[in-house]
């Protein structure tokens, strides 16, 4: 039994010589009853292939559930006399946000309770947190969808009272004005997500339309400065930026540019005292640093303090009254380096080189101490913070994995895999110290390789469900992301992007090769373009992989690619191409999953995605799953399940999440023989034997 197909008249597509036939485009009309009917007939037909594994999944959430500390709070981060803190409590989805008075120990109360507002409802996020510098003013948005769409609303933390300001579809929120007259400045999005009108609102008057962006490439954002003294609107593209700014004591003065857009120049900045810090790549790809007096910020008076490196990348700037805070990347590995003054910079050390480091919450300008975030593969997430005077570091708080979880039983390391063109891949991998490596145990292999962004060397409770049984994970750090920089990044992208694609078969070959595992033994994960790389690699080598899980994949990339009135799409040209023009379309062809589907065996897979996921449409993996039912040759499972409240990220609550996880990690384990599962006679099979009648 396989789930049903509606029988409906394919779309047809012609296209410099090539005709397409694509026989689900009527999947994407999701006012069709049709179109939800068939989903919920897949994921009753993934939960009925999936019922044998029930017990598991009720372990594996129990295991990963009683690793959690339930109820927990934040480290509390000063700003003013108020100290600002989250807290989760057993049996509550969602975070609760507060403050205390005077001290980190003063007297709390809480600002806003998600549990709270997200009563009667499937999904709830929150997104802008904005308290003005006089703490009376508390602007937030949320999300009761999963589609990324948020309102914002102002409540008086003084009186506890709902202003009766709101507002649809806001991106971003700054604060400006003054004490006796705060000022909201807001950016929102159009119909197709991209934000591009800025308004200055003062409470109780009516909004003024600032600024609009035309050029549907770029997207706007508005922040404050952490000394609160000027508020800076960024307008960027994925390769290209400029930056306004305002002082914030003056809402209704001239946004003064700093820099006009040039064609592949990024830039950003940050205030200190007289001058502006702005991070550019005007002389080389990995950014360097300079400073600009705020009289006159123009090209003509940058200043270099941090020159641009080949081997280092630049990838943010703090600044505080007294130092900089550089965060910057070099071969594959984050660092956090401080410099007092325009000569010197100390790295802060960190206990482990293969790790994940970043700025934490730091709200308060005039300081000598710099709150960040340490963790690794064994080490989970440790609140740290440094005294800039002494150079020592202090830990504040590190996650507590509860049931006795003991890190010397585990090791990380790093090695690396030649791609094809003679490049070294970096592949990070963790595991258990007394696991064979020998060729018969299994490895989880992930993946993103996309946007310039670095797939994070984190810790995760959760893994330790595979971990213990046996399995190594690993990372490959592929071309498209940003662990080596954006040269990196240009190397799997656009006309490159097959690099992706080739880089990630690399690894899984070279892990392989080492006896980490085999092909049967290998399984491999990845969401969103995380899952355009699963959907690529597969058609290019479906033979190397033992079982696939695909998250919210971006599979159905030509169609996409040629909507512009879809999210993201026109943005995007600069990350995969225009596929109206002919070279830019060929591209796209030779690694699109949906295009080049073809008769033949595959691998086990789990799709997933989420009906209101607004990044990636329900429909492409939807799509990709029904015509890969009609391709395949084998009898391995595929199973789509849809999320029908949810959106990109999946369940937004941490219990429902877990679950999401739970069957996931029962797919695998039973796919590949790890766990052995009953079928509803009490006979144990292994899931490559589960059947449907």
């Amino acid at each position: 039994m396989t789930a049903p197909i509606a029988d409906k008249r394919p779309l047809v597509i012609e296209r410099y010589g090539e005709r397409f036939e694509d026989p689900y485009a009527w999947l994407r009309n999701r006012e069709d009853p049709e179109v939800k009917s068939y989903l919920e007939a897949e994921n009753a037909y993934a939960e009925a292939f999936l019922r044998p594994t029930a017990g598991l999944q009720q372990r594996l959430y129990d295991e990963m559930l009683g690793r959690i500390k339930q109820t927990d709070l934040s480290v509390p981060a000063q700003d003013g006399e108020w100290w600002y803190l989250s807290r989760t409590e057993e049996g509550k989805q969602y975070r609760t946000y507060a403050r205390r008075r005077g001290s980190e120990d003063g007297p709390e109360e809480t600002l806003l309770d998600l549990n709270q507002l997200a009563e009667g409802k499937s999904f709830m996020a929150l997104g802008a947190f904005s308290v003005t510098s006089d703490g009376n003013l508390l602007a937030y948005s949320t999300d009761e969808t999963g589609f990324r769409e948020y309102r914002l609303q102002v409540k008086n933390l003084a009186t506890g009272q709902m202003d009766s300001f709101e507002r649809e579809r806001v991106t971003s929120v700054a604060w400006g004005g003054t004490t006796q007259r705060p000022i909201l400045f807001y950016v929102v999005e159009d119909d197709a997500k991209r934000p591009y009108r800025l308004y200055r609102h003062p409470l109780g008057g009516d909004p003024v339309l600032l600024f609009e962006e035309q050029d549907e490439a770029f997207r706007l954002h508005v922040g404050l400065t952490r000394s609160r003294m000027y508020l800076i609107l960024m307008a960027s593209s994925h390769t290209t930026s400029e930056a306004r700014f305002l002082q914030a004591a003056n809402p209704e003065g001239e946004w003064r540019l700093v820099a006009p857009r040039v064609s592949d120049r990024e830039y950003d900045l940050a205030h200190q005292e007289d001058r502006f810090l702005i991070r550019v790549n005007d002389t080389g790809r990995n950014f360097r640093l300079v400073s600009a007096p705020v009289t006159d910020p123009t090209s003509g008076n940058w200043s270099e303090l941090v020159p641009h490196r080949d081997a280092v990348m630049l990838e943010g700037v703090d600044s505080f009254k007294g130092h900089i805070v550089l965060s910057e990347r070099t071969d594959g590995l984050p660092r956090i380096l401080v410099m007092t003054d325009s000569s010197e910079s100390k790295p802060i050390p960190f206990p482990e080189a293969v790790c994940e480091a970043a700025v934490g919450a730091n709200l308060t300008y005039d300081t000598g101490t710099l709150r960040y975030h340490f963790q690794s593969l064994v080490t989970p997430n440790s609140v740290f913070d440094y005294e800039v005077d002494t150079g020592k570091s202090v830990l504040r708080k590190q996650t507590e994995v509860l049931g006795g979880y003991d890190p010397s039983l585990y090791r990380s390391l790093r090695t690396e895999a030649l791609a094809p063109d003679g490049t070294a891949v970096p592949v990070s991998i963790v595991s258990r110290r007394d696991r064979p490596q020998n060729g018969t145990a299994p490895l989880l292999l992930e993946g993103y390789g996309s946007y310039g962004i670095p797939y994070p060397i984190g810790f995760s409770s959760n893994r330790l469900s595979l971990l213990d049984r046996g399995f190594a994970i690993a990372i490959a750090h592929i071309r498209g992301g940003g662990e080596l920089g954006k040269p990196w990044h240009d190397a799997g992208r656009m006309e490159r992007k097959m690099n992706t694609f080739t880089d990630f078969i690399a690894a899984a070959e070279h892990l392989v090769d080492t006896r980490w595992t085999s092909p049967a033994q290998l399984a491999i994960e990845g969401g969103s373009a995380g899952g355009l790389l699963m959907g690529a690699v597969v058609n290019l080598r479906p033979e190397l992989f033992g079982v696939v899980m695909s998250h919210v994949p971006f599979v159905d990339v030509i169609n996409t690619m040629s909507d512009e009135t879809l999210p993201l799409t026109v943005g995007e040209y600069e990350e995969w191409g225009n596929p109206t023009v002919e070279e830019q379309f060929r591209w796209m062809r030779a690694y699109c999953p949906y295009t080049n589907l073809k008769r033949g065996s595959f691998p086990p897979m789990l799709v997933r995605t989420a009906f209101n996921d607004s990044q990636v449409m329900y429909w492409e993996p939807a799509k990709y799953v029904a015509r890969l039912r009609t391709l395949k040759t084998d009898a391995n499972p595929l199973l789509l399940v849809t999320n029908m409240g949810a959106g990109h990220g999946g369940a937004s609550g941490r219990y429902d999440r877990l679950k999401e996880i739970a069957l996931d990690y029962a797919f695998l384990l039973t796919t590949l023989g790890v766990e052995v599962v009953e079928d509803p006679n009490g006979q144990q099979v292994q899931s490559s034997s589960l059947e449907i009648a």
